[in-house]
C-alpha cells in the first residue's frame, strides 16, 4: 500500500518541478484507494490522517480554534467600532461564541495532556502556568460572551471602551499561552515522539556552494652579511726586551 506520507507530500529534488510532483501524486492515487479496501474503519483512519492518529491526545488539535476565532472576534469588533458598523459587530459576536464554545474543549483536553504525557519538574511549571493562562482565557471569553448575549452586540460609550480593553487583554493571554506551548513542544519536546532517521545514506541538498581561495605568498628575504675585519697588531714588550706582536681580527 502506498504511504500515505509520501502520498500527501510535494517534493522537488534533483531538478523534479512541482507538476512533476503533482503527476506522481495523482499516480499514486489509484492504488493508494485500493489499498483501503476491506481495512477497518481505524486502519482506514490512520492511513489517511497518519498525524491526527499519531497524536498522544487531542490539545494540539483543538488548541488552533479558539486562537483563529477568538483573534478574528477581537480584530472584526475593533474595525466594526471604529467604522460604525453594527452588523459586523453582530458576526464579531459569533467569532466570541464559537471561540468561547471551542476553548472550553480545549482548556478540558489541556487538564487531560497535562496528566498523559511524561514531563520533569521545569517543564511541570510551565504547565501550571500555561493552565492558569488557558483558565483565564476562558474566564474572560465567557464574561464577554454573557455581556455580548445581554447587550445584543450594541455597546456605546465608556463601557465598548473597557469591553474592547478586555477583548485586548484576551487576545494578549492568547499570544503569551500560544508562546509558552509552544516552548513546551518545541524546546522541551513535551508529547512528542523522537524518530530515529534512517542510515540510509540518501542524502538531499539544495543549495550552491562557493568556494574561492586566495593564497598570496610573500616572500621577503634579505640577507646581508657585513664582514668587517679589522687587523689591529698590539705589541707587548716584556722586560726582559722580547717583543710580542698579538694580531685580533673582528
Amino acid at each position: 500500500m502506498v504511504n500515505m506520507n509520501n502520498f500527501l507530500s510535494f517534493q522537488v529534488h534533483s531538478g523534479n518541478d512541482i507538476a512533476n510532483g503533482i503527476i506522481a501524486m495523482v499516480t499514486e492515487l489509484l492504488p493508494f484507494l485500493e489499498g483501503l479496501v476491506g481495512k477497518g474503519w481505524r486502519d482506514i483512519f490512520s492511513a489517511i490522517m497518519p498525524g491526527v492518529s499519531g497524536l498522544a491526545n487531542i490539545h494540539p488539535l483543538l488548541v488552533h480554534f479558539p486562537i483563529a476565532f477568538l483573534s478574528a472576534f477581537f480584530a472584526l469588533d475593533l474595525v466594526s467600532t471604529l467604522a460604525k458598523k453594527a452588523q459586523w459587530r453582530s458576526v464579531a459576536s459569533w467569532f466570541l461564541y464559537i471561540g468561547t464554545i471551542a476553548t472550553v474543549f480545549t482548556v478540558i483536553s489541556g487538564f487531560m495532556a497535562a496528566d498523559s504525557v511524561a514531563h520533569g519538574g521545569n517543564v511541570h511549571d510551565l504547565m501550571e502556568r500555561l493552565e492558569q493562562i488557558g483558565i483565564l482565557v476562558l474566564f474572560l471569553a465567557i464574561v464577554l460572551s454573557i455581556w455580548r448575549m445581554i447587550s445584543g452586540s450594541v455597546i456605546r460609550g465608556a463601557a465598548n471602551i473597557f469591553f474592547l480593553i478586555l477583548s485586548a487583554l484576551l487576545c494578549v493571554l492568547l499570544i503569551v499561552g500560544s508562546d509558552m506551548g509552544g516552548l513546551l513542544v518545541y524546546k522541551y519536546g513535551v508529547g512528542v515522539e523522537a524518530v530515529q532517521q534512517p542510515d540510509d545514506g540518501h542524502v538531499h541538498e539544495h543549495g550552491e556552494a562557493h568556494v574561492h581561495e586566495h593564497a598570496e605568498t610573500h616572500a621577503h628575504e634579505q640577507v646581508e652579511t657585513h664582514v668587517h675585519e679589522h687587523t689591529e697588531p698590539y705589541v707587548h714588550e716584556h722586560a726582559d726586551g722580547h717583543k710580542h706582536v698579538h694580531v685580533h681580527k673582528h
